[in-house]
């Protein structure tokens, strides 16, 4: 399998944003990917493209065999005349990472000025010597339709002369408007053999945060949350005037420059920013090393929530502004906002059948958890589904919904007072101003939803009134949007209980005609595999009939999402060796399911350790095409399910997606109370992939 070399066409390409879109693609197809870098600035660990290789995709390698050499060891051996010894000695070290991979992904050189010797001949000369066929990335920002076309013809001609194997040309950061333009025009002059794709300009991944001018500048964080480093910086002020003046100065999005010892600056900026007559503001920068009164310091400490991030350099003012104004935007590993921007303008603007198809990589047997994820992203894509998020203020689906819309994996709507929920958005700085905002409580749907709600429910005593009053709750009216089919699907439980979550659904969308009660799984995420655990959440005690329903059906949403279903029904005997009424029930249900569902591989009873490990298997059940093989387990009662994925989840350091709702007519998915924005980021990419299976749309 060839591996691939990214090279940048010059200094601020952008070929970070191809870096993660094809290490994205080649990590969910074959498992052995590795990534390499032939030239680091100083240290690898302060590497930002290593650092967000290696914290995403949880290389499996020391940060020591990613990188050929550091800048100045190179600088010194060109000097001397060593060019080859510097190829030797890359190479050296790529081919030790080799052997350990399928497949390497290369990123060329940064074009820092530490190697000017070291432009794009030489990852020419890298690609060639690794035996790797070369993408090329070339610079669309800020440059005309006819410079760009130039940077394109100049690239394509360098790579002629040093006989360099081309597999594609990246255009990254054209204007929006002249995408179609510039494609068709480079089209026309590059060889038909070769893949172009061009990248229109994202203003999230053109602007540098406040976190990567605080890395580039090694400024100190006096104050601000977490999130606050993600924000996004649009432009900057030097603030010198008094407060009357300064704040007519103060722009959204804005990076206030100031020394240190300016108190009245400080605390104005804080003010302008939680009031709503006054742009949003990124985030300070304090110059000349100088901190701010002992007093301002315990009034900033004291703050229940500041979400803008103050900073400190040693630097007088004007070297700082100098500075910023250098700092070009990457993407920091923390930053989940700009991978997931990167990933979506490179999976809506690439042919990733094609590109699949030009590096010829054989797919895995297995579906491990990045390929499950990949899968579920490119499902969920291809047909775009509308879910329902009802708890919009919540700050975890807010920051769920901004990554969700930035890779394109749904239409959301979102749930709450309109007021409320806006407010919300702008103090967490997200880009969601194209999300319908709905509030039950004054919808002109609420009515109408009310009058279906009652008719569904009064031979269960629900007068008019009653059903009216009911739809002012989110989980109600979420669901009778998926009921009428304004919705696909909805995903709720971030601030609600499972009950309050699950209840209207039971009472309104119901089961399937083949399925005789709703049930759950967890798609539990291990390091090499992805197994169906069944059921974990909702039937505290099935009957043989209903285990044997849920093992049906439990198969059937395994192979929905592309896992091979392979059904052990668990219990603590294996085959005939054991007896008694939990034995025996998990017995009858396995005859039940096998008369229902003869072409299934199901077996059991079955213990857990002969499900997973062929040896045991083989030894207690010989014969079977279950046994050390399963990827469906079935648990007998819900405190053994519960506790099992609760187990494996904390002590193997899995990842539990779910619990994602079976048999209901239409995709409604809880969530856990503590659940992260990674947790409901997946729920909603399986609503979606569910909501496409159910024929609705």
């Amino acid at each position: 399998m060839q591996s691939i070399y990214i090279a940048g066409a010059g200094s601020g390409s952008g070929k970070s944003v191809a870096v993660l879109g094809f290490m994205e693609l080649l990590s969910a197809i074959n498992r052995r990917v590795g990534f390499f870098r032939p030239i680091v600035s100083r240290d690898v660990h302060d590497d930002t493209l290593t650092s967000l290789i290696r914290r995403r995709y949880d290389l499996p390698f020391p940060a020591e065999a990613l990188y050929g050499c550091t800048a100045d060891e190179a600088s010194a051996l060109v000097a001397a005349g060593r060019y080859d010894e510097l190829l030797k000695q890359i190479l050296s070290k790529f081919k030790a990472l080799d052997d350990q991979c399928d497949i390497i992904l290369c990123a060329g050189t940064d074009y820092d000025g530490l190697v000017p010797s070291l432009e794009f001949d030489f990852n020419a000369d890298l690609a060639n010597n690794f035996g790797c066929t070369i993408v090329v990335v070339v610079k669309g920002f800020g440059r005309t339709s006819d410079e760009a076309l130039h940077a394109v013809h100049m690239a394509h001609e360098s790579m002629v002369d040093r006989r360099g194997d081309l597999l594609a040309t990246i255009i990254n950061g054209v204007e929006p408007e002249f995408v179609e333009q510039v494609q068709r025009r480079a089209r026309a002059v590059l060889p038909a053999s070769e893949s172009l794709y061009v990248l229109p300009e994202t203003e999230a991944l053109a602007r540098p945060t406040i976190g990567e001018i605080a890395k580039m500048l090694d400024g100190d964080c006096l104050c601000g949350e977490d999130e606050a480093l993600n924000q996004m910086v649009t432009n900057y002020k030097v603030a010198a005037m008094e407060i009357p003046d300064f704040l007519n100065y103060i722009e959204d999005g804005c990076l206030i420059i100031t020394p240190g010892d300016r108190s009245d600056i400080i605390l104005a900026a804080l003010a302008a920013d939680v009031s709503a007559a006054y742009p949003h503001v990124a985030g300070l920068l304090l110059t000349g090393g100088l901190q701010p009164a002992d007093n301002v310091q315990r009034l900033l400490a004291g703050l229940r929530r500041n979400k803008v991030s103050i900073l400190s350099v040693p630097m007088d003012t004007f070297d700082t502004t100098l500075a910023v104004n250098r700092v070009e935007s990457t993407i920091l590993p923390e930053d989940d906002r700009k991978i997931a921007a990167a990933l979506g303008v490179f999976e809506r603007n690439v042919d990733l059948k094609d590109l699949q198809e030009r590096v010829a990589l054989c797919h895995s047997e297995r579906m491990t958890p990045l390929m499950f994820e990949y899968e579920l992203v490119q499902r969920a894509k291809s047909d775009r589904k509308h879910i329902v998020l009802p708890e919009g203020t919540d700050e975890r689906i807010l920051r769920a919904a901004e990554i969700l819309t930035l890779r394109g994996v749904a239409d959301l709507t979102l749930l709450g007072n309109v007021d409320k929920v806006r407010q919300r958005v702008g103090e967490l700085g997200l880009q969601l101003a194209d999300i319908p905002i709905i509030d039950p409580t004054n919808s002109a749907k609420r009515d109408e939803y009310a009058a279906i709600y009652h008719e569904l429910r009064q031979h269960k005593g629900i007068s008019e009134q009653m059903a009216h009053d009911a739809l002012e709750d989110v989980s109600y009216f979420g669901t009778l949007m998926v009921y009428t089919g304004d919705a696909d699907g909805m995903v709720s439980g971030a601030a609600h209980t499972t009950q309050h979550t699950i209840r209207p659904s039971f009472e309104t969308i119901r089961t399937k005609p083949d399925t005789k009660l709703v049930s759950s799984v967890f798609f539990m995420c291990l390091a090499d595999r992805v197994l169906v655990y069944g059921d974990c959440a909702v039937n505290p005690n099935p009957d043989a009939e209903q285990l044997a329903d849920i093992a049906i059906t439990s198969a059937g949403t395994a192979a929905s999402f592309g896992i091979e279903p392979r059904v052990a029904m668990l219990s603590y005997s294996t085959g005939q060796s054991g007896k008694g009424v939990d034995v025996d029930k998990v017995r009858e249900a396995v005859r039940i399911a096998r008369a229902r569902r003869s072409d299934l591989k199901l077996d059991g009873p079955i213990q857990y350790d002969a499900a997973v490990d062929f040896g045991v298997g083989r030894s207690k059940l010989p014969g079977s095409e279950v046994a050390g093989k399963a990827t469906v387990f079935i648990f007998p009662d819900l405190n053994t399910g519960n506790n099992t994925y609760k187990a494996v989840q904390r002590s193997a350091g899995a990842v539990a997606i779910g619990p994602v709702l079976q048999g209901l007519n239409k995709p409604v998915n809880d969530l856990s109370r503590g659940c992260t924005v990674t947790d409901i980021v997946n729920t909603v990419t399986i609503t979606a992939v569910q909501a496409q299976t159910t024929g609705q749309s």
